[in-house]
């Protein structure tokens, strides 16, 4: 069986996105998810995105890390997906329904509102999120933020310098986390500019990550570090993060589409 597929990118986070709106896809677990990532013996990418039918959106929307886990949100691939659709559009996903529409020379995606509370981003036990009295190494006292993933946030004077391709997977599978979590550092660089990399759960070090440049920036908003509306800068590239008085999170930054092919099911499929 030969199943065509989009490669897509968004600031270089890169995506396979599978779209069975119209026609039937095979069944995607973790291990076909997995085995599409691999950039040796698959087709290689940050995530793979599905795309579906929905009966409360105008489509549903599926993200599934490198590793083969499904993640609840992908804000660059939920960009990719308003890039494809090309018009105003709500998306179904685990962590509800967003809504992305073109704006400028780039895709604007309503995120939703962000959690604050120990048992939403979650956490083992009860914590201030604000400032968490933990610290791993010269990492110490982030923000706990969740965008429709958990995200913890260290602030430090050069987020270059911090190991975290060492540090990251600690973190990330740290008891604290049951469900793993995102793992930020970020140097602000004025009221209206973080600088910013990130470990991703279940992915790895990322050009980008839209989810991680929500919750800095709602975390540096929170600790009065910068305004309402910040440019986070990423190795990949630059997006922009409003947090409105509706307390709703719209990111808004460019889609790209690289390339489109077949891949053959039964050298992928167990």
């Amino acid at each position: 069986m030969q199943v065509p597929f989009i490669k897509m990118h968004g600031l270089g986070n890169d995506f396979v996105v599978l779209d069975g709106r119209s026609a039937a896809l095979p069944t995607i677990d973790a291990g076909l998810a997995a085995a599409l990532a691999n950039r040796h013996t698959g087709i290689g990418c940050d995530q793979l995105v599905v795309l579906e039918p929905s009966t409360v959106a105008d489509l549903r929307v599926r993200f599934f890390n490198a590793d083969g886990t499904e993640s609840p949100a992908c804000g660059n691939a939920t960009r990719a997906v308003g890039l494809l659709l090309g018009t105003a559009a709500t998306l179904e996903t685990l962590a509800g329904v967003l809504h992305a529409a073109p704006a400028g020379d780039g895709i604007a995606v309503d995120m939703g509102e962000p959690r604050f509370a120990w048992e939403q981003i979650p956490l083992a036990y009860a914590l201030d999120t604000l400032t968490l009295p933990v610290g791993w190494e010269d990492l110490t006292q982030p923000v706990a933020v969740n965008v429709g993933n958990p995200h913890v946030i260290f602030f430090v004077p050069d987020c270059q310098a911090v190991p975290l391709d060492r540090l990251g997977p600690l973190i990330e599978h740290d008891p604290l986390f049951p469900e793993r979590v995102n793992v930020n550092v970020a140097t602000v660089e004025g009221r209206s500019a973080i600088r910013l990399r990130v470990w991703e759960r279940g992915t790895g070090l990322t050009l980008a990550c839209g989810t991680g440049a929500c919750a800095t920036a709602v975390g540096a908003m929170r600790r009065g570090l910068v305004d309402r509306t910040v440019r986070v800068t990423l190795p990949g590239g630059t997006l922009t993060i409003a947090w409105g008085e509706d307390n709703r999170i719209t990111m808004t930054g460019p889609a790209t589409e690289s390339f489109r092919g077949t891949f053959e099911l039964g050298r992928f499929a167990a």
